[in-house]
């Protein structure tokens, strides 16, 4: 999909608009851009490239960008999308594979308030593009806030140490393993998006090239200070999000040794009982007891006792 702004038909539509944005381009939409701008339009494995060189260039009088871009399917999924970015002094291209919502947003915006150059194009995308990280940072937090108070409040109650409940507290912690998983791995998405406009912010203000577009220093200097504060919040809800999954696998920690200690009790109440079973149990012809008539209930009774005795040792060490 092809789209001008202001917007026009044809290839003078093309020649004179100040932004045009190409979504999943073919062939031919490529090569009317590149006919009517002159520039070089990168396809979508030029602007996955990772490395410096690749994403950040200037060539032929233009700056050639790149960087990776949060996108939200509609189930909710944040995934990562190869954006490229061509900056002229006449026209601004924006290469990108899936829609995103802050060239939805700015394409709706320009259809009543048409940029007036490239430049104010690229920094207006890059304003709505931090907007919503910001937005998702937001969420981001709001998530490792219910976590936190759902980890550190719920706590099971002394004593309640039924099956069913064991049973239940494990779903819960095996449910907040994966929700801590999933707001990690959107926090990284988000953390790679900063990195990259980051890295392109600084290289359009500290270039130094002589024949390159001008870009606002003002302008710029409050998106990259804003994209810092950002990585900062970042940082700060990783480090949560670590101390959130250390605390979880020590509850689940926890739980296995309470599922120990049970049977630990269990086995060390069950042996004596059975090693006074065992021995009225052999049959040897000098036994005295056996011509006892107390005998058997005798040893019935300190099977009991023998049991009960190590529950009181344990109850009254608190183990229990």
């Amino acid at each position: 999909m092809l789209a001008t702004h202001p917007s026009g038909d044809g290839q003078a539509g093309l020649a004179s608009a100040v932004w045009i944005d190409l979504l999943q381009p073919t062939a031919e939409e490529i090569a009317r851009v590149s006919a009517a701008t002159g520039l070089r339009v990168p396809t979508e494995s030029q602007v996955s490239e990772i490395e410096s060189s690749s994403r950040l260039a200037f060539e032929g009088g233009a700056f050639y960008l790149s960087a990776p871009l949060v996108a939200v399917d509609a189930d909710g999924e944040h995934e990562l999308s190869p954006v490229g970015f061509v900056l002229s002094p006449r026209v601004l291209l924006t290469i990108h594979f899936v829609p995103l919502a802050a060239f939805e947003a700015y394409r709706d915006e320009s259809a009543t308030l048409p940029p007036h150059s490239a430049e104010e194009a690229l920094l207006r995308i890059f304003e709505l593009i931090v907007d919503r990280a910001a937005d998702n940072l937001e969420r981001a937090g709001a998530a490792c806030d219910e976590l936190s108070r759902a980890a550190f409040r719920g706590g099971r109650q002394r004593g309640d140490a039924t099956s069913h409940a064991t049973s239940k507290i494990a779903s819960k912690l095996s449910a907040a393993l994966r929700r801590i998983g999933a707001t990690a791995e959107q926090i990284s998405r988000m953390r790679d998006e900063l990195l990259g406009l980051g890295r392109i912010g600084a290289y359009l203000e500290e270039s130094g090239i002589a024949e390159a577009p001008k870009v606002n220093a003002l302008r710029l200097k409050g998106i990259r200070a804003d994209i810092a504060s950002l990585t900062d919040y970042e940082a700060h809800l990783s480090g949560k999000l670590q101390f959130l999954l250390d605390a979880t696998l020590g509850f689940i920690n926890i739980e296995q040794n309470e599922i120990v200690k049970t049977l630990t009790i269990a086995s060390v109440v069950g042996i004596p009982p059975v090693l006074i079973a065992g021995i009225y149990g052999m049959n040897f012809r000098v036994m005295p007891e056996l011509r006892w008539a107390l005998g058997y209930p005798m040893a019935l009774a300190l099977i009991v006792v023998s049991g009960l005795v190590p529950l009181w040792w344990f109850k009254r060490r608190g183990w229990m």
